[in-house]
């Protein structure tokens, strides 16, 4: 026979639960009806939504990787869901095309966005033909990160930490030399030297020279030079490198005064990257999707 003490309790726990399941369910309900959605739910990208695939050049330093990764965290925590891959066109793992093949195993969409600055050979040659080696994969190709003031917040930004002030952008005596790696097409050049306009306005008006660490000039030391004899012997040198390798390393040895860190995982490069990706996935084209190349 059943104790009605015991018969009790065990009434009362049932009522209690059931009234503490139905606190729960009406606390997801707005008061005009609808249901709240946990935040998880709410930021989440649909499950079509194209992979961001950053391409990274590739380097031998070990810290390279390490720093895109770190950039790429910053990508994932501005875009919870969103599926973010690391992919190099040289040097390192996961290679562009293992990537590209992975994608089309698994039936995804891809955005490739180039971790680069400019036109040359890289995205205008290197990320289409892999894309065509990859018939399966429906993907199209970002803009380059480019002249952006997102790229200018980030230098800048890599400049103050440096060292720089506002003080500086004043200066008589103060220059800046932008160092990239370069590249032979002449688009390259053109947007290098729209980003050290960029940067010169930012900074107050301070001379910005581009120079180059391979396939064009000036050279660092040249740039340095050059702005010497203008008098400006305090001469900072911007890295306009994603992460630390070998041309990022020489260009900060030649710097006379302040040398900026490559831009890493600068939250204004993250924003920058998905900007990039949103332009491509969100671009009206009559151009097939799998052919849409950068510039």
């Amino acid at each position: 026979m059943t104790d009605p003490d015991s018969t009790f309790d065990s009434a009362a726990e049932l009522l209690g639960r059931i009234t503490e399941q139905l606190a729960a369910q009406l606390g997801q309900v707005h008061p005009d009806g609808r249901r709240h959605r946990k935040h998880d739910e709410e930021v989440r990208p649909p499950m079509n939504t194209p992979t961001l695939v950053a391409v990274g050049h590739g380097s031998r330093d070990p810290r390279a990787r390490a720093t895109l990764g770190r950039l790429l965290d910053r990508v994932r925590e501005l875009r919870p869901g969103l599926d973010v891959r690391l992919a190099h066109i040289e040097l390192n793992a996961p290679l562009l095309d293992e990537a590209l093949a992975d994608l089309a195993a698994e039936g995804r969409d891809a955005v490739l966005v180039p971790l680069l600055f400019a036109p040359g050979h890289h995205v205008t040659h290197d990320l289409p033909a892999a894309l065509a080696a990859a018939p399966a994969l429906r993907a199209r190709v970002a803009e380059p990160l480019g002249a952006h003031p997102l790229l200018v917040e980030a230098l800048a930004g890599r400049l103050a930490e440096a060292g720089w002030t506002p003080e500086d952008g004043s200066s008589r005596a103060t220059g800046v030399v932008l160092a990239s790696a370069g590249s032979r097409d002449p688009r390259s050049g053109a947007e290098i030297r729209r980003i050290a306009a960029l940067l010169g306005e930012r900074l107050g008006g301070v001379p910005v020279v581009p120079a180059y660490a391979s396939a064009a000039a000036p050279t660092v030391p040249e740039a340095v030079r050059a702005l010497a004899a203008r008098g400006r012997h305090r001469v900072a040198v911007a890295s306009c490198f994603t992460a630390p390798g070998l041309f990022a390393t020489r260009a900060a040895a030649h710097a006379p005064w302040l040398a900026a860190a490559p831009l890493g995982a600068h939250p204004a490069l993250a924003r920058l990257v998905l900007h990039r990706y949103d332009q491509a996935r969100t671009a009206r084209t009559t151009t097939p999707v799998r052919e849409l190349a950068a510039i």
